[in-house]
């Protein structure tokens, strides 16, 4: 607050200039407050501030005044935009006339930058609306969030329904909204259109008007666009930014300038859909038992410089996201399909790192140049397997897996063994001992990689595959091929020897982070571990190898699922961030994302860091572009800020990803209501549990009101349900067919039901069950409600 001013009534100018100035929102008691006022001088500033008022010098109530066009120092702001992680709002109400636009303001969330441990403060994202303090410095307006408005006052996607009466309701895609909610402006929308809506009024019996209507819900690749409109994930490139992108692609690529790799037959190996193409790999023996190393990586820096509109949009979007139908790049297409994906038979610019691995798969040396490169095959997974395994195969002894797969049925010219081919054209196939090297090499890593003994959960992939209408072919879950080891392996060692190359000269760093898990989750794993007679002792250090060691324990192969899922349970979310505090799962002291540039900035910013360690700048562009690739002094001086904003975008992306395909799940599903299928207990809850068909996915409840009319015990610290006379206990892990009751492909939420309607398919394990509801234990009865039942004991003192 100012300090006081000399006594006396003030001018217009003094009232204008404290209001300006206030940290706290300024009313008739702070006025007078500030300038010493008394008596009948107070009754003089009432009618002084409602001529101020008349006359379009401030607006306001009494007890906050700003000035006419301005901003209330607390007010409700709304986030139309995420600018460098930031959220950029408008003040929510903003009518001082049509030709003035909404000042734009800066939000500063709390916490932004300090926190660890993989917890971070919720993102806001593009509707939000926050009340907010704000402040104006030097003619830039800043706001300070103080809290959330609530869920109402937000747009919600949903579809429209017309009852009986003619009256417009929305049902809500968000499964975790059950209700559906009143329309009073349909905004043109028609019966089973999906819609973004928002609320008509400040009350909620204003119901919602629709804002923009989506189309046909159900029709091919609409579970997409649900989540990138829920999650207000940018998809629409400017036309700006376009033809900047348009303009770097024309960029000439000189090997006077680079190292020319154009000789190594160098391959990338990839999914048969991959859509770009950012990493490619080759090795060979050193003649001393290891092995000269390559892993080139797509020179994205080249292109998109710090400060240009591609890389402003680039560092918004964070990460491209992938959905079964469709991809919304970081990059425009021209970038990431064409000129930065190593394409085979054509020059790359490629940012190349050279290791040098010795037998014991220990990378001893690494350099890092700018390349020219020139891909040799681009070749499927399943392809490279199939060569691999052929080769390996023996006149005497044959492994019936590895005969299996290189008897491949279909002709040569119907296998995919590129995905992005110049021309359309099938090119030469690498030689046999290209392959044979990289594996060779691999397995060395892999010996690496077991003396470090990184966390090993096994984390089925589902994969949707659809028909050239956009409709479900198949989900299936991947296979986990060599192939995919040899690829993980090769880009984790580039990754490693980035960050240890950067940290050589003390350069900035963006780290990827995966910290150990913290002791209250050890302590909730350690007492859930003990429910089944399983110990964890909290004294020793805790490694990945220690859970390794306990998941090989179980033999039970549903024990063994429940105990993964614990583990999992225990450990901290990734992230990224300039202060390295190791990666735990990979059992790392220092490591950082560098070999995906196309679809992650964090690969980008690792990328720019070398540019300026290691010299690599290239001669200047000439057609309108920023000079330099390398850092910009703003990310130098605060790389918290920017590895903030896309450790968010990377949780937004993993969320809307999970729920697409929980929707195609469901749609699957749809057209299969009233079958069963094997299923495997995931999570207990004192309302019922959760399943998921075992070789598919998709989650689904059973509640409890329809186990049956015996009441369940719900244990919490073991997270078990209990039947009170039978003794049926259904617990995580455990497996047993389910009727599917329902299957939902707008939310993607799916019910079973047990086959018979009653207690059935689990048998009692572990301990002797207690007669009686334990201590601590919730009682639910057939409807999933607690019990009014008492228990009989001592009376509370």
């Amino acid at each position: 607050m100012p300090a006081k001013r000399a006594p006396g009534l003030p001018s217009r100018q003094q009232i204008l200039e404290f209001i300006q100035e206030s940290s706290e929102p300024a009313g008739k008691r702070e006025i007078s407050r500030a300038f010493g006022l008394q008596g009948q001088e107070k009754i003089q500033l009432k009618a002084l501030l409602k001529d101020m008022a008349e006359e379009g010098l401030i607006d306001g109530k009494r007890t906050a005044y700003h000035r006419m066009g301005g901003v209330p120092k607390v007010t409700v702001l709304r986030v139309i935009d995420i600018d460098d992680g930031e959220a950029v709002a408008v003040p929510d109400s903003w009518q001082p006339d049509d030709a003035t636009p909404p000042p734009r303001i800066r939000l500063i969330e709390k916490g932004a930058g300090g926190a660890r441990g993989g917890q971070r403060p919720p993102a806001l994202k593009k509707g939000d609306r926050v009340l907010a303090r704000t402040e104006e410095s030097n003619g830039h307006l800043r706001g300070y969030p103080m809290k959330k408005i609530a869920t109402r006052e937000e747009q919600v996607l949903g579809v429209v329904e017309i009852d009986a009466a003619g009256k417009g309701w929305l049902a809500p895609v968000d499964k975790r909204i059950r209700n559906a909610m009143p329309i009073s402006d349909l905004g043109g929308a028609e019966k089973g259109e999906l819609v973004l809506a928002e609320p008509a009024g400040r009350s909620p019996r204003s119901g919602l008007k629709v804002t923009q209507v989506l189309g046909e819900p159900l029709a091919p690749r609409a579970f997409s666009l649900i989540a990138i409109h829920k999650h207000g994930i940018p998809n629409v490139f400017s036309q700006e930014m376009l033809d900047e992108a348009e303009r770097a692609a024309k960029l000439p690529l000189s090997p006077d300038h680079r190292e020319d790799l154009r000789h190594l037959p160098i391959v990338a190996i990839d999914p048969s859909d991959a859509r770009d193409h950012d990493d490619a790999i080759w090795a060979e023996p050193d003649g001393e038992g290891g092995f000269h190393a390559l892993v080139a990586i797509a020179d994205v820096s080249f292109y998109v410089r710090p400060g240009s509109e591609t890389d402003r949009e680039a560092r918004k979007r964070g990460n491209s996201v992938y959905f079964p139908d469709r991809v919304v790049p970081m990059l425009p297409e021209v970038l990431s399909a064409d000129v930065c994906s190593l394409r085979s038979g054509e020059d790359r610019a490629a940012m190349a790192c050279h290791m040098r691995i010795d037998g014991r798969g220990r990378v001893t040396e690494w350099r890092f140049t700018r390349a020219l490169v020139r891909i040799a095959e681009v070749i499927a997974y399943e392809e490279a397997q199939r060569r691999i395994d052929a080769a390996t195969l023996s006149d005497d002894v044959q492994d019936p897996v590895r005969v299996e797969r290189s008897r491949d049925t279909s002709a040569p010219d119907q296998r995919v063994s590129t995905s992005l081919d110049t021309n359309g054209d099938r090119p030469e196939q690498v030689s046999l001992e290209v392959l044979q090297n990289l594996w060779s090499a691999w397995k060395a890593l892999a010996t690496a990689r077991a003396d470090r003994d990184p966390l090993e959960l096994e984390l089925p992939e589902r994969r949707v595959m659809l028909d050239q209408q956009g409709r479900i072919a198949e989900i299936a879950v991947r296979e986990r091929l060599d192939a995919h080891r040899v690829v993980e392996d090769f880009m984790i060692a580039a990754n490693v020897a980035a960050a240890k190359a950067l940290e050589a000269k003390v350069a900035p760093v963006v780290y990827r982070v995966h910290e150990a898990p913290s002791r209250e989750k050890l302590i909730a794993l350690k007492d859930y571990l003990a429910t089944f007679d399983r110990k964890l002792a909290l004294g020793q250090v805790i490694t990945p190898g220690l859970f390794n060691r306990m998941l090989k324990d179980v033999a039970d192969e549903s024990e063994k699922a429940l105990v993964m899922e614990a583990v999992l349970r225990s450990q901290t979310q990734a992230y990224y961030g300039p202060r390295n505090a190791g990666h735990f799962g990979l059992s790392l002291g220092s490591y950082a994302h560098f070999t995906s540039p196309i679809r992650r900035y964090a690969d980008l910013l690792v990328h720019r860091a070398l540019v300026d360690a290691y010299q690599l700048e290239q001669p200047a562009p000439s057609n309108g572009l920023p000079k330099t690739s390398g850092l910009s002094e703003r990310d130098r001086d605060d790389l918290s800020r920017v590895s903030d904003a896309i450790s968010k975008s990377e949780r937004r992306a993993m969320e809307a990803e999970r729920e697409t395909i929980d929707r195609y799940v469901a749609a699957w599903l749809s057209s299969r209501v009233g079958e069963t299928f094997p299923t495997r207990i995931t999570g207990v809850q004192k309302f019922g549990f959760f399943a998921t068909i075992i070789g598919l996915g998709g989650d689904g409840l059973v509640p409890v009101s329809t186990l049956g009319d015996e009441r369940f015990h719900y244990d919490e610290r073991a997270q078990v349900l209990v039947g009170e006379h039978s003794g049926t206990k259904y617990a995580s892990g455990d497996r047993l067919p389910l009727k599917l009751a329902e299957a939902n492909p707008l939310t993607g939420a799916l019910k079973f039901e047990l086959v018979e309607g009653g207690s059935n398919g689990v048998e009692p394990r572990g301990r002797p069950l207690p007669s009686k509801p334990p201590r601590g234990k919730h009682l639910v009865g057939k409807r999933g409600r607690p019990s009014n039942i008492r228990h009989q004991g001592k009376k509370k003192r």
